[in-house]
């Protein structure tokens, strides 16, 4: 056998290798088509077996050897390649950054918190109903009549059913909640309900979908003075004016009685609305004492309580507090009107304590 496919030879050769390539000149060398080892194989079939058997021994062996040398060489290789990449390559991993966008707090809502906020503390508790609701906890239980104009189509939307069933209505008002909580509920109550309302019409000051709340107190010992400080000092505290003007007029709705409904003074200048004084009067709400009819349909003793309800626009509270001038862009979609007109989430928790 040559010195040549000596072990030590080939660990020597392979240990001096500096690159992949050099190691690949190696393996071509042994073990090529023509290479070294490949040749002392082929020459196996030339011997007798015995030493056909002894040479075949050595010879696997020695191929052994030299295919783990190289392995072992090409791994120490490719380790000190990759060390040597990191160490001159930088690759930046961070990201952008992004644009950061506060959201805005739409003004419905924030007129919403605020009122809920101020009633809170008045001691009322706030509740919710379904958009669709049947004709009796709309119209009849709040002592509606049959003819009244509210109940007509070009008023009200009606939701179409089987002819059969009692007939459903996109609610007018979000009175059908002060009616669910007579009937599960039994007094004291004292409530606020805020949401969405829906009526066919459409306008700068009119919407076919647009956002009440309306309250509720029914005890035994309420009376109409009761009524009015509460909303004094609502309005007040809302519109946060202390000096505000402002009057009750006699008026009539078929579920409050007597009803009222209620003034602010306001002027007007350079086509803006300055509310709290002046000789000029707008409607904010309507109120008055609970029929007796309306605690009868749902089932509460009117010789023993009684109670006040109010309901107001929350549209209109906001265009007059935040100086909006057009309803429809409450829901327009608008981002520039919404970052006009929008609040800070920030702005309103630190100053009502949430």
């Amino acid at each position: 056998m040559s010195s040549t496919l000596d072990k030590n030879d080939i660990a020597n050769k392979i240990d001096k290798a500096s690159s992949l390539d050099k190691l690949e000149e190696l393996r071509i060398y042994y073990l090529g088509k023509k290479g070294l080892l490949t040749t002392e194989m082929k020459s196996l079939s030339l011997l007798s077996v015995e030493k056909k058997r002894e040479k075949g021994q050595k010879l696997n062996i020695l191929k052994n050897f030299f295919e783990n040398e190289l392995l072992k060489k090409k791994n120490i290789i490719e380790n000190i390649a990759i060390d040597e990449k990191i160490k001159s390559e930088k690759i930046d991993v961070t990201l952008p950054p992004r644009n950061f966008c506060t959201g805005k707090i739409h003004p419905i809502s924030q007129s919403i918190y605020k009122i809920i906020d101020i009633f809170a503390s008045m001691g009322f508790s706030v509740e919710s109903g379904p958009d669709i609701e049947t004709d009796f906890n709309n119209f009849t239980a709040l002592n509606i009549p049959s003819h009244h104009p509210a109940r007509e189509m070009q008023d009200t939307f009606y939701i179409g059913g089987e002819s059969n069933e009692e007939d459903r209505v996109l609610r007018t008002h979000t009175s059908p909640v002060q009616v669910r909580s007579m009937l599960d509920s039994k007094p004291p109550i004292r409530i606020i309900v805020p949401g969405r309302t829906y009526r066919s019409d459409s306008d700068a000051t009119h919407t076919p979908m647009f956002h009440q709340i309306e309250g509720l107190l029914i005890d035994e010992t309420s009376t109409m003075a009761h009524l009015k400080g509460c909303l004094i000092d609502f309005l007040k505290e809302f519109f946060e004016i202390d000096d505000l003007q402002y009057r009750f007029r006699p008026s009539y709705f078929p579920f409050t009685e007597p009803s009222a409904e209620m003034d602010i003074a306001f002027t007007k200048k350079n086509n803006v609305i300055n509310i709290g004084e002046g000789n000029e009067w707008l409607e904010i709400l309507g109120c008055g004492m609970v029929n007796p009819r309306v605690l009868e349909n749902c089932n509460i003793d009117s010789n023993k309580y009684q109670g006040f309800a109010f309901g107001m626009g929350i549209e209109r509270l906001s265009m007059l507090k935040y100086g909006i001038t057009d309803m429809r862009g409450f829901f327009d979609c608008d981002f520039r009107w919404i970052n006009h007109y929008g609040f800070s989430p920030l702005d309103f928790s630190s100053s009502s304590g949430i």
